[in-house]
C-alpha cells in the first residue's frame, strides 16, 4: 500500500503543481474545474445517488454552478456564494459534533445540495486566490497550511495521541494530533511571513487566519468522513491508487479555501 501511494504521489504531484502554478488564470480555472467535477462524481455517491444517469446529472449541476461562479468572478460578486458557504460549514460543524444524531444531512437531497454549493464555492475561492496579486504565493500558502495541518496531526497523533477528537466520525483522529497540526501550521505561517517580508501586523493577522484555516481544514476532513461513514464506504473513489478518490485528497481544501480567501480579503494582510 505504501509503495502504491508513493508511486501515485510521484506521478500526481508534478501534474498538480504545474496545473496550479504554471497555468494562467483561465487555464487554472479549467484545470481546477476538472478536478472539481471528478469530486462531484464522487460526492454524488456520498449523497446516496448511485445510478449513473443521476450521478451525471449531479455533475452537470456542479458544472452549471461553476459556470455561474465564473460570471460572479467577472463581476466581482463572489460573496453571493462564499458567504452562504461559510454559514453552511458552520452548520456542518454542528452536524459533526452531534453525529450520529439525526440531522438534515441524513436526507439525500440535502447532502446533494450541500455538495453543489461546497464544490462550486471551493472552485470559486481557488480562482479568486489565483487572480490576486502574487496569486501563486497565496495559493501555495493554503496548500502548505492544509499539508502542515495533516502531516503535523499524523505524527503528533502517532506519538502523543490519546484523547479522541470525534470518535463517532473518525476514530483515528485525536486532539493531540490536532494540536500538533496547528503547531505545524503556525510554524509554516511564520516562515512564509518571514520569507516574504511581511510586517508585524500583517504577519499577526495571517497567523490568526492560518490557525483558523487549519482548524477548518480538519472540519472538511471530518465532514467527508461523516458522509462516508453514513454511506458505509471507505474511500470516496478509486481513481488514485493507494489514496482513494479525489475527494479524499481535497476534502480539507474544500472547507479551507472559502475561509482563507475571505480572511485575506477582509483582514489587513494583502
Amino acid at each position: 500500500m505504501l509503495k502504491q501511494r508513493i508511486i501515485t504521489a510521484s506521478i500526481l504531484a508534478p501534474i498538480v503543481l504545474c496545473g496550479v502554478f504554471l497555468l494562467p488564470v483561465k487555464g487554472f480555472a479549467v484545470f481546477f474545474a476538472i478536478v472539481t467535477l471528478i469530486g462531484a462524481w464522487e460526492w454524488a455517491l456520498l449523497s446516496g445517488v448511485t445510478a449513473t444517469v443521476k450521478r451525471l446529472a449531479f455533475s452537470a449541476a456542479v458544472l452549471t454552478s461553476i459556470l455561474l461562479g465564473w460570471q460572479l468572478h467577472l463581476e466581482s460578486s463572489q460573496n453571493f456564494v462564499l458567504i452562504p458557504v461559510l454559514a453552511l460549514w458552520c452548520v456542518a460543524f454542528l452536524w459533526i459534533t452531534r453525529y450520529p444524531s439525526e440531522g438534515l444531512w441524513k436526507h439525500s437531497l440535502v447532502r446533494a445540495l450541500c455538495g453543489v454549493l461546497i464544490l462550486a464555492a471551493a472552485w470559486l475561492s481557488m480562482l479568486e486566490l489565483k487572480s490576486l496579486e502574487s496569486g501563486n504565493a497565496w495559493l501555495l500558502l493554503i496548500l502548505l497550511i492544509v499539508w502542515a495541518a495533516d502531516i503535523g496531526a499524523y505524527f503528533s497523533g502517532k506519538r502523543w495521541g490519546k484523547v479522541k477528537l470525534a470518535p463517532s466520525v473518525s476514530p483515528g483522529k485525536t486532539r493531540e494530533g490536532m494540536y500538533g497540526g496547528l503547531l505545524a501550521v503556525a510554524l509554516t505561517i511564520l516562515m512564509f511571513a518571514w520569507w516574504n517580508g511581511l510586517d508585524f501586523t500583517s504577519s499577526a493577522f495571517l497567523l490568526v487566519l492560518g490557525l483558523i484555516v487549519g482548524l477548518v481544514s480538519v472540519m472538511g476532513d471530518l465532514f467527508e468522513s461523516l458522509l462516508k461513514r453514513h454511506a458505509n464506504i471507505k474511500d470516496s473513489g478509486s481513481i488514485l491508487p493507494g489514496h482513494g478518490g479525489v475527494l479524499d485528497r481535497i476534502d480539507s481544501v474544500l472547507a479551507a479555501a472559502p475561509f482563507y480567501f475571505m480572511g485575506l480579503t477582509f483582514l489587513p494582510i494583502l
